[in-house]
Parts: structure tokens; sequence; C-alpha cells
């Protein structure tokens, strides 16, 4: 139902015909105090208001209207073009502002955009889909490089977070089919092609962990004439990065929105490591044995992230200027943003932020948590929430008022684990619920990658005998003496250390501050 308010309403009726012609049902008052009256009185869908009224102004009257039923969409119909009326309006939150005299396919426009959007963007999107469905469907059958993975990777986000805002949930299910059989098929290619990246690389291998400053990072420092900003958020997924993006995007021109591969395991011990070294585990121990600590040791595991990095720099000839921070705590993140002048200073800044991390973390651990991150949907809605009250958040919106670069990267991603695989090892081997190493571990072959020989990984080997086993797609290791423990407690926790295009397609994003 519609209300109309307008001190010349007798000058609308044929606006009015129209509309009931189109099914609409049209209320009409003449001035702010009658239009109060009956929105006290009756529900109604939408009103158009006249900005020009004796009485109280459209503009008193739309306050009222918002005290009354904040909710209520409201379309501002006014002779005048004044700017100031406008912003005024605007700043009151209305719906929709048309100028007199009306035309009524004008009226129409506005009616379905504000009353029939969610239904028109329903059965448009889900059209979409279904033609988008079969295209994605073909492109799963073909033998696919990294690169093409990757876009069938994004194209799969996209639909997922289109999907997901709409009113039917019927498509959202289809596409949680087809995300399934497509982390089925990418287990299946990476189980195919990991040691070939490592061993025999060709220009079809796809960046990895221990080439990322190499390739990507500093060709960005030696063409930039302005700092370079790289702010790593730990276990930041591809689907986490498209939700936050449109808050950095008021403030920063995305240049280029890329991926690259974590190494294996997709653990920050190993992932991170490996990104600020420039080397593959293995090598990292064989070069520094008393910075690399096995999973079996209590040692911090990444402490030496800026060591590494300036080792990486001198094993390039690369004298750069860099500083290095680690944000752990709240604390430390506000202390950022009265750093920026100083961080002006050097031609990189890396910032480690480990706050997504400590989501997944907590998601599991915490019943709360848990609750209130209860699938992907809701976990992606928390992250941007955090992201957006985040003293991280305030820093970059202080950055963006100087010239820099700003590269939003992250060490590895993380998967929704369902489906428990049984694993038997000994007391030494590692509790990581994606990725094994220990030696005689028994396991179920078909739900895994195996390395028997570590080297040829180039990951480090624990004992003689170790062997490392990644489980692929959406599992999750589980012991048989406490089985239902772990189905419980583990089931539909977002879990790292294996092989999913979660985990390992991750995002490389360079953007410039608009300024």
């Amino acid at each position: 139902m519609i209300l109309w308010v307008d001190d010349e309403i007798d000058l609308l009726r044929p606006h009015i015909l129209f509309l009931n012609e189109k099914g609409y049902e049209v209320t009409t008052a003449t001035n702010g105090n009658d239009a109060i009256d009956l929105i006290t009185k009756s529900r109604f869908d939408i009103v158009f208001l006249d900005e020009n009224m004796p009485g109280p102004s459209g503009i008193q009257t739309l306050g009222k209207i918002k005290t009354v039923v904040p909710e209520i969409p409201v379309v501002m119909v006014t002779k005048s073009e004044d700017e100031g009326i406008m912003e005024e309006a605007i700043g009151s939150k209305i719906a929709d502002y048309l100028i007199k005299p009306v035309n009524p396919n004008q009226l129409l426009l506005t009616l379905k955009k504000n009353l029939e959007q969610l239904r028109i963007i329903t059965e448009k999107t889900n059209l979409s889909y279904q033609q988008e469905f079969r295209n994605i469907g073909m492109t799963l059958n073909e033998k696919l490089s990294a690169e093409e993975w990757t876009e069938v990777y994004k194209k799969l986000i996209y639909w997922e977070l289109e999907l997901e805002n709409i009113q039917d949930k019927s498509m959202y299910d289809i596409l949680a089919m087809q995300k399934n059989e497509a982390g089925l098929q990418f287990s299946r290619f990476v189980e195919q092609n990991y040691l070939k990246w490592l061993r025999q690389p060709d220009d079809k291998t796809p960046v990895l962990s221990h080439q990322i400053f190499k390739k990507k990072v500093i060709p960005v420092i030696d063409q930039s004439e302005v700092p370079v900003f790289l702010v790593l958020i730990d276990n930041l997924r591809f689907d986490q990065w498209k939700v936050i993006q449109p808050l950095i995007g008021n403030y920063f021109n995305l240049n280029e929105e890329s991926a690259y591969f974590s190494i294996l395991p997709t653990a920050t011990q190993y992932a991170r490591n490996a990104f600020f070294a420039g080397l593959m585990p293995s090598e990292i121990e064989k070069r520094f044995p008393k910075m690399w600590f096995n999973d079996d040791e209590d040692e911090g595991k990444n402490l030496n992230e800026e060591f590494f990095l300036a080792e990486q720099f001198k094993m390039y000839g690369k004298q750069v200027k860099f500083s290095y921070i680690k944000i752990t705590d709240l604390d430390k993140g506000k202390l950022l943003a009265d750093n920026v002048s100083q961080l002006m200073q050097n031609k990189l800044n890396v910032i480690v932020y480990n706050f997504v991390d400590m989501l997944s973390h907590a998601r599991t651990d915490m019943k709360v948590i848990r609750e209130l991150a209860e699938d992907e949907s809701a976990y992606r809605s928390i992250t941007r929430s955090w992201f957006e009250h985040s003293p991280l958040f305030d820093f970059l919106q202080k950055l963006s008022e100087n010239p820099c670069r700003l590269i939003i990267t992250t060490d590895h991603g993380t998967i929704r684990v369902k489906e428990p695989s049984k694993v038997i090892g000994d007391r030494n081997t590692n509790t990581n619920l994606r990725y094994k190493q220990g030696k005689n571990l028994s396991y179920e072959k078909k739900d895994v990658l195996e390395i028997k020989n570590p080297a040829d990984a180039l990951l480090p080997r624990l004992k003689l005998s170790s062997t490392y086993i990644f489980i692929k797609h959406d599992k999750f290791f589980a012991y048989p003496n406490n089985f239902n423990y772990y189905v419980n407690h583990y089931r539909n926790t977002f879990q790292h250390g294996g092989i999913s295009p979660e985990e390992m397609i991750i995002p490389f994003c360079l953007m410039g501050s608009k300024g």
C-alpha cells in the first residue's frame, strides 16, 4: 500500500489512477499531520512525500515518519532542485528523490526499485547463475592449468557472494554442490602437479609462497617512487578479501587483483616462513638451522620473519630500507595509525596482522564464536565487521592521505571441514587436523596426498622414516581411539594445513592511494 502526501493531491489523480491500474493501492493525505496519523494507524509499504507543504514541511514530516516507522522507504517529491534541500533529504535517509512534474514511469521505476527489488534481483541472479552453472560445469571437465583454476575459483566466490544475498536459496544449494565438486577436482589437480611445480617448474607453474617476493613484491618496490606497504592478514581467504575490498576501495584504487598458491602444508609455520625467507622449508632449515623449529619443538615457529626478509633481500642483491611490524593485540594495532609519518620514510613497510587466524581458532574453541559464525556467510560477515571497526582500517584510512602503494595479501587460507578421515600415528605425530608428519602413519590413502620422502616436497624430515600426509578437500583427520570427540568437536570448524582452493588459492592485491 502506498501513502501519497501532497497538498495538491487532486492534481495527481491521473498518476494515482495509473498506479491503481498497475495493481497498487494508494491512500492520500494533504499535509504532514494527517500523514503521521495515517502511519500510526495503518501499515504502508512506501511513502511519496511532497517537500513543500503548508504546516510541517516535507523534511519535518520525513523526520517524524522515520521516528514512527524507521524502516519504511520514503520518496521525496519536490519542485525544487535546490542542492541544500536534496542534501538534507538524503541525509535523512530517503529512498529516492523525484522532481516535479513526475512522469508515471518514474513512479513505477521507483516502486519496483524499492518494493520489488529483492524479487527482481533474485530472479535475475538465479537466471544468470543457471547459465553460468553450465559454463563452470563444462570448464571443470577440462584439464585446467593453475591460472585457470584460479579463475574458476574466483567465479565460484563471486556467485557465492551474489546468491547468499537473495531470497530464494535453492540456487545457493546448487552452487554449494558445484563448489564441492570443484574442491574434489582441485585436490586431484594438486596431487598430480605439486611435486612437479617444485622440481620441474614451467610457464604454467603458479607463483608459490617462497617466490612471491621475487616475482610479485620486489618488482613493485623497484617500480614505485612512493613507499610500499605490504599488509599480510594471516588466514585471509579470497572470499574474505572480497567482503572487505569495498571498504578499502573507498580510500585506495585497485590496480591488480591476482592470486598465488600457498605451499604445503598450508600452515603458518611453513607458508609464512617461506613467504619471508624466499626459500622452501627444508632450504630454510639447511641455511638457518638455529631458526627452524619442527612441529614437535616448543619454540615459537614464526619469530624470525624480519630476519628472513632481510636475508632474502641480500640473496637477491637488494638494498631496501624496510620496517617489520607484527600486530597480535588491540593495543599494538592502535599504535599503528600514530606512526604513519614515520613509516613513510621507509621504502617498504611490512605489517603482519593476526586477527583472522585468531578468529578461526576462537571459532573452534569457543561456543559463542561458533554460534556467531555458524556457516561461511556468517564467517565472512564477522570478518567484515571486525575489519570495519579495527585499528587496521583506521590505519589504512590515515595511510590513504599519503602517496603510497598498498599490497594486501596473506600466507594461506582456511576451509570449513566436514567429514572425518581416520588416521593412526605415534605420540610424536603433530596435532594439526589437515596434515600429519610422523613415522608409521596409518591412513585412508584415497583421502590424502602422501609424501613418503619429505625431500621431494622440500620439507624437513623430523625422523629418518618420517612421512607427510595432506588431507584433501573438506576432510579432517581423526584418531579412532577418540573418534566421536574429534567428530563432534571439529566438524564444521575452519582449519588449515591441507589441500583445497580455500587454503591454497590466496589473494595478492595491489592498490594505490587515491591522493
